[in-house]
């Protein structure tokens, strides 16, 4: 795990890293998840197989009790093997369904919500909705970024750390651009 760069929002520390969010030892890592929370490619996929089947064993009693999520809402289960305590699954847009930004957005603030509403001081996200869902990876990773540093200037929140995190070089390059 490499901090490329961090910025300061009154106490609260934006971090960009590159790194396996699998490994990540924060309170919660976020999970971009389909709407029937079935973890198994990209991102999803890696974070089953890193924490175990509990994870997946979690998201399907969700689905069961509530029906499939939507687009922009967020969901919380526990991590199973992985270092961090938590995993909160969004389901960010598929480019092209329409009113994509403003998905995306919602997603993130679902998730910055429910981390707020447990009390967490730490997160990482990962650059959700710009892998197979297809949105144009410098526009996404800059709403991710604005999103968060948005949240942090003007809501009231225990997060005190949150990574924008991408295993790459082009994903932590963009979320730098970003913050530039």
């Amino acid at each position: 795990m490499k901090i490329l760069k961090e910025k300061k929002i009154k106490d609260k520390i934006i971090q960009v890293v590159r790194g396996d969010i699998t490994k990540e030892e924060v309170d919660a890592i976020v999970n971009a998840a389909n709407k029937y929370l079935s973890h198994g490619g990209g991102v999803a996929g890696a974070i089953v197989r890193a924490g175990g089947r509990i994870i997946q064993e979690e998201s399907n009693e969700i689905v069961e009790k509530n029906g499939p999520l939507n687009t922009g809402d967020a969901v919380i289960t526990t991590a199973g093997n992985l270092p961090s305590k938590y995993v909160i699954h969004t389901v960010g847009p598929v480019w092209g369904e329409g009113d994509e930004e403003r998905k995306l957005k919602k997603a993130i603030l679902s998730v910055l919500r429910l981390a707020t509403e447990k009390k967490l001081e730490s997160i990482s996200i990962p650059a959700v909705s710009c892998g197979i869902f297809g949105f144009p990876k410098k526009k996404g990773t800059k709403i991710i970024y604005e999103t968060v540093k948005e949240f942090l200037k003007n809501e009231e929140t225990d997060l005190k750390v949150v990574r924008l995190i991408g295993i790459g070089e082009e994903i932590p390059t963009l979320f730098s651009q970003a913050m530039d």
